[in-house]
């Protein structure tokens, strides 16, 4: 049997986050695996549970353990269409999660490369792996078609 890879992963992060822009939410996917299996995965739900924490990368984290009755994940990669922002970094890091591997950086809130660098801080009791950049055109392109869809919307409801 072949290994799947880090692309294969993210392919299923993206559905994730196609989930969510069905539901209006921002289109944001993660996946969490441990030892070659998909543990749990999510998409935002901030809007629908009115829940500022209900970012993709928290569900997943917090299903993840619950799974596997254990909060330390050092077996584990998270797979995000999106750079993680500082709340969900956070996260990453007290899980103690191996590996993050995600698509795109977020310019506006990114705590693992972009603006923050708190997933392989070396002043933290834990640094993660971090790859990034798979998928990454697709990962954006999500989510340009997002708000370039939700600006036209709104451009129509003003034009009402």
């Amino acid at each position: 049997m072949q290994a799947k890879t880090d692309e294969y992963y993210m392919q299923l992060a993206i559905e994730e986050a196609k989930k969510a822009a069905e539901r209006g939410e921002i289109p944001i996917g993660a996946v969490l695996v441990a030892n070659g299996e998909v543990i749990s995965a999510a998409h935002n739900m901030r809007e629908t549970w009115h829940d500022a924490t209900a970012h993709a990368e928290m569900i997943t984290i917090i299903e993840a353990c619950a799974i596997l009755e254990r909060w330390r994940l050092n077996d584990a990669t998270l797979y995000v269409t999106l750079e993680p922002c500082p709340m969900c970094a956070g996260a990453i890091v007290n899980s103690r999660l191996k590996r993050l591997v995600y698509g795109c950086l977020d310019f506006k809130a990114g705590a693992a490369e972009s603006i923050f660098n708190i997933v392989s801080n070396t002043n933290l009791n834990h640094a993660v792996e971090v790859t990034s950049g798979v998928c990454e055109e697709e990962c954006a392109a999500v989510l340009k078609d997002f708000f370039k869809k939700r600006r036209e919307e709104n451009k129509q409801q003003k034009q009402k």
